[in-house]
């Protein structure tokens, strides 16, 4: 190998290296509400579909239980940043579900995302959305 040669492979190596180590510093410096984005996304993508019970709406969490393989879940979901597609009245959004959950880690679940909602709302009132996309699967 001629030093040209070699001297171009440690180039192309040392562009590698910063190309990754750059990945893991941006990576570090996404904000919290941005992982969260994600995983939202990852769980509608990937996730599997199941029914659940929403038992309570406290400000802007979802709590709700369900069961994967004879395991039950008591688990919340913070919807700080989905808030415009729930409808304010509690009422009409507590009781039956559908939700996503990751196969291999089934307590990882969703019920409500930016493109899909498993909410079943029982009646319009003046404070729902009415374009509110109720889709399963």
């Amino acid at each position: 190998m001629t030093p040209t040669h070699r001297l171009l492979l440690l180039g192309l190596i040392a562009c590698l290296i910063s190309t990754i180590l750059l990945a893991i510093l941006f990576r570090l410096r996404m904000s919290p509400a941005e992982k969260e984005r994600r995983r939202r996304i990852r769980l509608n993508l990937m996730g599997r579909i199941t029914d659940g019970l929403l038992t309570d709406v406290h400000g802007s969490t979802l709590y709700y239980t369900y069961s994967v393989h004879g395991v039950s879940y008591n688990t919340s979901q913070d919807i700080s940043f989905l808030r415009d597609l729930v409808p304010e009245d509690a009422a009409l959004i507590i009781g039956p579900v559908a939700l996503k959950y990751l196969a291999r880690n089934p307590g990882n679940s969703i019920v409500i995302c930016e493109r899909w909602s498993g909410l079943r709302i029982r009646g319009k009132t003046a404070n729902s959305p009415a374009e509110l996309p109720i889709v399963r699967g």
